[in-house]
């Protein structure tokens, strides 16, 4: 029996173990696939404070290594379902296994969006990539297509464009919302091609499935551009629905907290970027991984 069950490793769930054992309770962290969170797919953070410029799987690293070295545990696991029991909680994961806490903090984080056009689960992995830094390599001198024109979209592309004979960008809004110094970085850095208030119709592949191009509409016309891959960055969506028993969700699928961490369920908090907030970043991740974490140590000190 834990203390605090975190399910989700990224950085507010590592805050939140972090501060509850510095409170002296014992931490289970579920994570379903790698710790640190979407900020390890980042080459360079130049925003989280007393790091001039780190990595995001460095930081995440140091996040799992801080809060290992504080006492918590770790596994990876996907976290299925919860279900109450007289002493607190009971949670499920896919291969069997049950890890009974008295309290519980969902710490989902988010998933990448897709665009949801024909074969595009099937080119996942195979021509559809999210990561520049994981797959960029395999488009060494080729071309790419990157859809979406925010940061993350330009993060991604501040990479590729060092390593890609030419990127084409497609944004669906009129311009584009990324900081101008991001998009001045990618803009000089090499044989870019930008479009923006288009809508991606289709991707093309031939016929032994090899992803060869995007069909897109840009002011009325269709048009086709070729290339050898494209990275999706076209935002995040949360990964509640297993949890909507515990805690509301809004009309985009993300947590409400009540009192910044409080669910409608005495016991289960939640924190980090699975809930709706005006900002997302690592920063308010942690913030919110600590006030999770000292709510609920506040919870268990009064039971």
């Amino acid at each position: 029996m834990y203390d605090i069950i975190v399910v989700g490793g990224g950085p507010a769930g590592l805050t939140a173990a972090i501060y509850g054992r510095r409170n002296a309770k014992t931490v289970m962290v579920i994570e379903k696939s790698v710790f640190g969170g979407q900020i390890v797919n980042s080459p360079k953070v130049e925003n989280i404070p007393g790091f001039d410029s780190i990595s995001g799987d460095e930081f995440g690293d140091k996040l799992l290594e801080q809060a290992m070295g504080q006492g918590a545990e770790a596994t990876i696991e996907d976290v299925t379902g919860i279900e109450k029991t007289e002493a607190g909680f009971s949670v499920k994961t896919a291969d069997g296994s049950v890890y009974e806490g008295k309290t519980v903090i969902l710490a989902t984080g988010t998933t990448h969006r897709t665009l949801g056009l024909p074969g595009e689960e099937d080119l996942i992995g195979n021509g559809i990539s999210f990561c520049a830094v994981c797959d960029g390599d395999f488009y060494r001198d080729k071309t790419v297509v990157m859809v979406g024109g925010g940061n993350s979209a330009f993060v991604e592309s501040a990479l590729l464009v060092g390593i890609v004979k030419k990127l084409v960008i497609l944004q669906d809004l009129p311009k584009f919302t990324a900081d101008q110094k991001l998009q001045d970085q990618v803009l000089k850095g090499g044989d870019v091609e930008t479009h923006t208030g288009t809508k991606v119709l289709a991707y093309e592949v031939s016929e032994d499935g090899t992803l060869t191009g995007v069909t897109y509409e840009e002011a009325g016309e269709k048009k086709t551009a070729a290339c050898d891959g494209v990275f999706l960055a076209v935002g995040l969506v949360p990964e509640n629905t297993a949890f909507t028993e515990w805690a509301d969700l809004d009309d985009r699928g993300y947590f409400v907290p009540d009192n910044i961490c409080h669910t409608k369920t005495p016991g289960i908090f939640v924190a980090g970027d699975c809930c709706r907030k005006t900002l997302r970043q690592v920063t308010t991740a942690c913030s919110d991984g600590a006030y999770a974490a000292i709510s609920a140590c506040d919870y268990l000190n009064n039971l």
